[in-house]
């Protein structure tokens, strides 16, 4: 928005400043608002969720606010990013309601409510881009018919809402998965030459959780709740699909999709159509490996982050080649 008034500044200039403001304004929120965050309840059923009981949670308020108003006063924006700004902060208002409500939301309207979002998200995209998406394995484009590319829009961004919000369940790791994958599809729009007017706000977006996981770390002070889960899914939607290859999702979000996505495949599979998978593993996959190998906060987000950025690697170099 700056750039709109004054002509003769630089972007790189207006960028870095942007970037200043993002990182110090949710850190001095996160730092002076902690007070008016709801507190967590503790999770029954997750390895140690006890330990989180009595923490302020729902921080996703603090830092996706400060990463719109960021974007607005910083980045170069047009209608189509004005419309992912407002469903990302439709994705944090829903978490963040449920963050506060004393009965957590039940799952099917939480669905809902996500399939409303994906589908205007699909809506808006279809409406300002193309239906052509690189396959980079064989480096080859294709097109797809717009109804049946929207409904698997639709498929990715719900996914991405979940598997997301179910990663978050120790210090710092959905926060840093979340870094890691973006970084990744920073890299691929560059490669690609894509819309760097988007890619700055997948920067932008970086710095705001890395501002949130200077007081996640472990021993986290406070949690980002379903407010920051829910919209960094969403944003990882948005990201990949404007990158022009979304089937590198399974790849530039890997892990996240095994660590959240098996136990959603595990409940749906139990539940409507009575099959029992994985009986003898814990889901989230990361409490899996806590409470049955053994291993440390601490190793649980360093692995997972190792292993993350392994894919991400041959993410890029697919694109690379």
């Amino acid at each position: 928005m700056i750039t709109y008034f004054f002509d003769n500044v630089d972007f790189g200039t207006v960028a870095f400043a942007g970037i200043i403001f993002a990182f110090a304004l949710t850190c001095l929120l996160l730092y002076k608002c902690t007070r008016i965050l709801p507190r967590d309840m503790g999770r029954e059923f997750a390895h140690d969720g006890t330990l989180s009981a009595g923490k302020p949670r729902g921080a996703g308020f603090i830092f996706i606010l400060v990463f719109v108003l960021a974007t607005a006063i910083f980045a170069r924006i047009n209608t189509e990013i004005i419309i992912y700004l407002i469903l990302v902060v439709a994705a944090m208002l829903t978490g963040f309601l449920d963050d506060c409500a004393k009965t957590p939301w039940g799952e099917y309207k939480k669905g809902i409510l996500d399939l409303v979002i994906a589908v205007m998200l699909a809506v808006t995209f279809l409406n300002f881009n193309d239906n052509t998406i690189l396959l980079a394995s064989v480096n080859r484009y294709i097109t797809i018919h717009k109804i049946v590319f929207g409904v698997l829009i639709v498929i990715l961004v719900w996914a991405s809402i979940n598997v997301t919000n179910c990663s978050d369940g120790v210090d710092g790791l959905s926060g840093t998965l979340t870094i890691i994958t973006l970084a990744s599809i920073y890299v691929i729009d560059h490669i690609k030459n894509m819309d760097r007017d988007f890619s700055y706000l997948i920067l932008v977006f970086m710095i705001s959780i890395l501002a949130y996981l200077w007081f996640n770390a472990t021993p986290s002070k406070m949690l980002m709740g379903d407010a920051g889960s829910r919209a960094m899914g969403l944003f990882i939607s948005i990201a990949i699909l404007k990158s022009g290859s979304p089937v590198l999702y399974l790849l530039a979000a890997g892990v996240l999709i095994v660590d959240g996505g098996l136990g959603l495949i595990k409940v749906a599979l139990l539940r409507f159509l009575k099959i029992k998978i994985m009986k003898n593993v814990r889901t989230p996959i990361h409490d899996h490996v806590r409470k049955v190998w053994g291993w440390s906060n601490t190793h649980t987000v360093y692995r997972f982050s190792i292993i993350q950025i392994m894919l991400s690697i041959v993410a890029v170099y697919l694109v690379w080649k």
